[in-house]
């Protein structure tokens, strides 16, 4: 359905690039000649050791901070609704998320952050990737980035997996990384799809198939390998992997009390789905919650909208904590901006990118913290601004990576993060 209240950019439309980019992800970002190598393998090692994972929920469309992590009652800008206190005295956040409040002794805040773009995809690109979008260059996901750093061993599930309500895709977000380390989209209705076998094949049948395949495969290989038939078969041996996994994939398979914990609806299931994922050793999972983009009904819009994130979120942090995950798991609320503190004759918040909240919890981090601060108004910073390059370079080092570090990418170092950014270091444990 049309979302009628938000902006008609092309973010919130099906861009052709995105649906050729669904079928035949893998293919778009192969044409590197060259397999990038982690610089220094021995901090690969002790990440994984230690078993790090980012699971992140992305609040897609722009969520107001005013209405979150940076309520300003009282204020010309500040709307209808109070703040309410926390578990960390003296922390305020938005009576919207009461559920979300009892957590802040396991949570950190960021009041600060300036993307300096106030279009959706040019700041969510930031936001994801850490860099400016550039036309010259083109820079990995997050996601691709820690399925990369953090990978030692042979793994039957990829390291890098979008959680959605719809069907699966291959994403095209590796950038120079390669298509190893692009996302893999999956949906929450009815676990895995298109993972059982056609009707009338059995086990011993599909060997056989399969075995076929990959002689076919190596003979060609021996003549004509490419970045994108190496891409193609990659894609070809990782679905069979999931196939043969296909039960973790299914919620269903979850006691129904906790199933109502996180509640009826697709954020609760996407949430639940995240955390039996990182439970199973995925480096990176992502889950998104839509219609953010309030240009109108802002505050009847985030009523219902943060009504579910707080369930879920809250019932999210309970579960990994529950079960000693959260300690080894770094969990990201992102969005790609925040709304303007002026409130327009539509009752609505516009887009604005100079100046919003992103929360954080688990590992790596001092618990409790609040970072940045805007003026009364909301409509300055006026302390500790944050930009995209700081914030990736606080995740990696949350989670013991050396965002100083290097790839090798056909003999050509390239940093990391962005080495114009540096560590919000009064955040981190």
């Amino acid at each position: 359905m049309k979302a009628k209240y938000a902006c008609q950019s092309l973010s919130h439309t099906i861009a052709r690039r995105d649906f050729l980019g669904a079928l035949g992800g893998a293919g778009a970002i192969a044409g590197m000649n060259t397999i990038p190598a982690f610089q220094s393998q021995l901090l690969a090692a002790q990440v994984a050791a230690k078993k790090k994972r980012v699971l992140t929920v992305f609040l897609s469309g722009g969520a107001s901070q005013l209405e979150t992590w940076d309520p300003k009652p009282g204020t010309l800008n500040g709307g209808p609704f109070r703040a309410i206190p926390t578990s960390v005295p003296g922390v305020h956040i938005s009576e919207l998320l009461p559920l979300s409040a009892q957590h802040m002794h396991r949570m950190a805040l960021i009041r600060s952050v300036n993307t300096a773009e106030s279009d959706h995809g040019r700041s969510r690109y930031r936001i994801e990737r850490g860099h400016k979008k550039s036309p010259t260059a083109d820079y990995p996901h997050l996601g691709a980035l820690v399925a990369k750093t953090t990978e030692l061993d042979k793994s039957t599930l990829p390291g890098h997996i979008h959680v959605s309500s719809g069907s699966g895709s291959r994403g095209s977000n590796a950038a120079y990384l390669g298509p190893k380390y692009s996302s893999i989209a999956v949906g929450t209705s009815g676990g895995l799809r298109n993972s059982q076998l056609p009707g009338g094949m059995t086990a011993t049948l599909n060997d056989s198939r399969q075995s076929f395949r990959r002689m076919a495969n190596e003979q060609f290989l021996q003549r004509r390998r490419t970045a994108e038939t190496d891409a193609y078969l990659q894609s070809f041996e990782q679905a069979e992997q999931l196939m043969q996994e296909r039960d973790l994939f299914d919620v269903s398979k979850e006691p129904s009390k906790l199933l109502e914990e996180y509640g009826d609806h697709d954020l609760g299931k996407q949430c639940l789905l995240a955390r039996r994922l990182v439970e199973h050793g995925i480096s990176y999972v992502q889950v998104s919650h839509s219609n953010y983009d309030t240009h109108a009904e802002n505050f009847n819009f985030h009523i219902e909208q943060l009504g579910e994130f707080d369930q879920a979120f809250s019932a999210l942090i309970t579960d990994l904590d529950r079960r000693g995950l959260l300690e080894s798991t770094l969990v990201l609320v992102l969005t790609e901006f925040g709304r303007t503190p002026k409130i327009n004759n539509r009752y609505g918040r516009d887009h604005w990118g100079r100046g919003f909240s992103i929360a954080m919890a688990g590992c790596g981090l001092q618990h409790g913290g609040v970072i940045g601060a805007m003026s009364d108004d909301g409509m300055q910073i006026k302390d500790r601004e944050v930009n995209q390059a700081d914030l990736f370079h606080t995740y990696l080092e949350a989670l013991g990576i050396d965002p100083t570090a290097e790839f090798d990418i056909g003999g050509r170092m390239i940093p990391i993060a962005d080495p114009t950014g540096e560590a919000i270091e009064e955040l981190l444990a």
